[in-house]
């Protein structure tokens, strides 16, 4: 899950929750080592400084070290390191993060040769429980347990346990599903914001009706280019259709290989993607027929609306980053979007998403003096007010997000009503999730039969 590494995340991340499935544009040798220094006036039980009553409960621990590392790299990871210097000044703990985009594999040379960091952000539900299979992670202390009873929802904590046992508190968080358009376009057009899958479709022919016969204007844009994880996009279509049409309890029961990737109810899914992706009357005005999908990177292809070649762009809420600059994102803006709309209007908001777990690797009272602060809303107000990432922290004040598709975002990941459920792709055995299923969607948009498609993914099931 590499998402982060595709552009500055000069505004919403995802994974976060940039989030699983997509290729780095960092050299794969690179590794990020940002050290954040605070000055710490901290010590055994001296007087409190000014500004660290939010901080009296973790202690002081004055010289103190701890390693944190994951795959935040560039200006995220600058922004991760000021989100901890209160924290450092308050306890005296010296906070080092280093970031790789090769964490998948270095965490576990690290673990086996004995060399384990002592906390690490891992980006994916999936990955956590192989590195707990190890039997290098700590269970999280009660402090940590405590914050996420009180913040999270039990899905979440949830999705940072491993049997029985909780491992690591939720950090960051992202929302996909959301349809990126030009609120201009739809006044002018009279267009209105589509509340059911139906309403969706019946918007798609009637903006392709618009369009005539024009081959440099179709109504939706769609691109799964992205390097060595080409493909990853489509899954998050398939994704969104699965828990709006078939619920919650048939979407764990597909990630938990219960149910097939050929059964009724997940052809049904591709099918009614394929109503869109496979039709050359929808898709990709001035790009080419379905084929082009493959060939078109996601970050160029919702670009295409500000040309006027489509009019809707299905991508998680991180893609507000691909915007050039001096795009207004806002209701009445240049750019706005919608969450893909239930099937049924009366449904609860129903949103995918993706998010990182922090996980330690021993019992150090500094390690989890800092694993526990990351895990409190102290944290998550700190590090979203400094902007770029959203979180699920239900004691985040969406007002401190840096957008209002930010904003937005929170409210629906904070809503007592939201089925939420994460990245199936990312919860998947890696042979499917990060491998037959992105190139099973390549194979679908490039002709391939639906059938063949789907027991080629089916297959690849360890």
């Amino acid at each position: 899950m590499k998402r982060r590494f595709i552009a500055p995340m000069a505004a919403l991340a995802a994974a976060g929750l940039v989030l699983a499935g997509c290729s780095s544009d960092s050299d794969p040798e690179e590794t990020t080592d940002t050290t954040a220094t605070g000055g710490s006036d901290g010590g055994d039980g001296g007087e409190m400084m000014a500004g660290c009553e939010d901080y009296a409960d973790y202690g002081t621990f004055d010289g103190a070290e701890v390693e944190l590392y994951g795959t935040i790299s560039g200006v995220e990871a600058e922004q991760l390191t000021e989100s901890v210097v209160k924290f450092e000044e308050c306890t005296g703990i010296d906070v080092t993060y280093n970031g790789s985009d090769e964490f998948e594999t270095e965490i576990n040379v690290r673990v086996e040769g004995g060399n384990p960091p002592d906390l690490a952000i891992i980006p994916q539900p999936g990955l956590l429980q192989r590195v707990v299979g190890t039997g290098a992670v700590v269970p999280a202390p009660e402090a940590v347990a405590a914050n996420v009873d009180e913040f999270w929802s039990e899905d979440w904590k949830n999705y940072g346990t491993v049997g029985t046992t909780f491992y690591a508190a939720p950090l960051m968080a992202s929302v996909k599903g959301w349809v990126w358009y030009s609120p201009t376009e739809f006044s002018d057009a009279g267009y209105e914001v589509p509340t059911t899958w139906d309403e969706l479709m019946t918007l798609t022919q009637t903006m392709a009706d618009a369009g005539g016969d024009s081959d440099s204007y179709k109504p939706w844009c769609i691109g799964f280019e992205s390097g060595t994880a080409t493909g990853w996009p489509g899954t998050d279509w398939i994704e969104d259709l699965v828990l709006r049409q078939h619920g919650a309890d048939a979407y764990d029961q597909w990630v938990a290989g219960d149910l097939d990737f050929t059964s009724p109810e997940i052809t049904e899914s591709f099918e009614s993607f394929g109503e869109i992706a496979t039709n050359p009357d929808f898709i990709n005005g001035g790009l080419g027929d379905a084929a082009s999908i493959v060939e078109t990177s996601f970050q160029e292809a919702g670009l295409q609306i500000l040309e006027g070649n489509c009019s809707l762009h299905h991508q998680a809420s991180f893609y507000e980053a691909q915007w050039p600059e001096g795009t207004t994102v806002a209701e009445d803006g240049d750019i706005w979007a919608f969450l893909t709309p239930n099937v049924n209007a009366d449904d609860p908001a129903a949103v995918t998403g993706g998010g990182e777990f922090v996980a330690a690797f021993n019992e150090e009272e500094p390690t989890q003096a800092l694993q526990a602060f990351l895990s409190s809303d102290t944290w998550a107000n700190e590090r979203v007010s400094i902007g770029g990432v959203i979180s699920a922290n239900k004691g985040l004040d969406p007002a401190n997000a840096s957008s209002p598709i930010g904003q937005a975002s929170i409210e629906i990941l904070q809503g007592e009503d939201t089925v939420f459920r994460f990245d199936a792709s990312d919860l998947m055995p890696a042979e499917v999730g990060a491998s037959a299923f992105w190139t099973g969607m390549n194979d679908y948009v490039g002709g391939t039969d639906l059938s063949t498609v789907l027991t080629n993914i089916e297959n690849a099931w360890p």
